[in-house]
């Protein structure tokens, strides 16, 4: 709970100083946060479109495609259940490559933009 009160004697602030808000509008003007957002958007943009179009297609073969989704493909399994098992490893993948692409791309950029911020400040 947050209190406008001071904090205790002898307790120390251990929080980092805040950047000004003339910083963070210069931080959000510079080439390297510029490019930080262009890798994140390069990656996250075309995979979100792709995955959307993957989930409607089947939905649309699921509609007006009865014939083609029952197909069986082995034993009780059909195309539809093939499809919808799919779509939960594609957002597991997704997920995975995501989770790659932040460690080696995303997050050492972040992490030298906070850490400039926070030295200045």
């Amino acid at each position: 709970m947050a209190t406008e009160e001071p904090p205790p004697e002898g307790s120390k602030d251990t929080h980092p100083a805040q950047p000004t808000t003339e910083a963070f509008l210069a931080e959000q003007n510079s080439a390297e946060f510029g490019e930080l957002r262009r890798s994140y958007r390069s990656f996250a943009f075309p995979l979100t479109v792709a995955f959307v179009l993957w989930y409607l297609l089947y939905v649309l073969l699921s509609n007006y495609a009865g014939g083609f989704m029952g197909t069986k493909v082995f034993s009780n399994i059909n195309v539809a259940f093939v499809f919808g098992l799919a779509q939960f490893l594609t957002t597991f993948l997704i997920a995975w490559f995501y989770s790659r692409h932040a460690n080696a791309k995303l997050d050492p950029k972040a992490e030298a933009i906070k850490d400039r911020m926070e030295a200045d400040a």
